[in-house]
């Protein structure tokens, strides 16, 4: 069985792979990193191969793909991803634009791409790492809660087509609340409440996958989260998304 894995370089990425791994699956990790790729690489040993990519390029999300068809993929993580902090209005339009690039169109184009291969074999399992996030709007972070709104949504649609077709491939989107990585350094933002590992959300995760749940929420806090939100005003919830914000910066 092989897997591939984006953003291994580092946080769940990394833990799903090691996770993966001891699982009894085979690894395909994919970062930016070659450094870092290559310490884990060096870890997993056998199980493992790296290919140094960065999937904010839409070209070199095609030619992962390309270069990976004589391969038997059977599972696809989308990992990479990153978030930053601010007024709209003040953040960084760049910084912003490569967000999206990542955090979406990334997921888009190799979601579609090996989506077509698992469904002709029909089998394979599709991990979208998305956030709690994607389920609100989140002021002082709106363009990052956006684009996990994007994952939520898409990964929701492509399970029911799935589901109407009787198709045996799976697709899940992974939504924790914080998690102990390097994202809050790259937001340059604090945790506003307690973490949970990245390897208690990456064995979550696999045990989601397999189950064909369609959101993993781990922790019974955050999962409360969204019981809340069907009982409050939607501007409600908005504000009480940017007063838990503004905390973290």
């Amino acid at each position: 069985m092989l897997a591939l894995v984006t953003g291994a370089s580092s946080g769940i990425g990394r833990d799903i792979a090691r996770e993966l791994v001891v699982r009894g699956w085979d690894v395909i990790l994919v970062a930016r990193r070659a450094d870092r790729l290559k310490e884990l690489k060096d870890e997993l040993g056998k199980h493992a191969k790296c290919i140094r990519c960065d999937v904010s390029h839409i070209e070199e999300c095609k030619k992962l793909h390309e270069v990976l068809q004589s391969h038997d993929i059977q599972m696809l993580v989308n990992c990479a991803g990153f978030g930053m902090c601010g007024f709209f209005d003040e953040t960084d339009l760049d910084t912003e634009l490569k967000m999206i690039d990542t955090n979406i169109i990334a997921v888009h184009v190799l979601t579609k791409l090996f989506l077509q291969d698992f469904i002709a074999k029909n089998k394979g399992y599709i991990l979208n790492v998305a956030s709690v996030a994607g389920f609100f709007s989140g002021p002082y972070m709106a363009a990052y809660y956006a684009t996990k709104n994007y994952v939520v949504s898409l990964t929701g649609a492509i399970r029911e087509e799935l589901r109407q077709r009787n198709s045996k491939v799976k697709i899940s989107a992974l939504c924790p609340g914080p998690v102990d990585t390097e994202f809050n350094d790259v937001a340059k933002v604090r945790f506003a409440s307690a973490p949970i590992t990245s390897k208690m959300a990456a064995e979550q995760a696999l045990d989601g996958l397999m189950k064909g749940k369609m959101f993993i929420v781990p922790s019974f806090k955050i999962k409360s989260l969204k019981f809340v939100k069907r009982l409050l005003p939607d501007g409600l919830i908005t504000q009480f998304c940017y007063r838990f914000q503004k905390k973290k910066k």
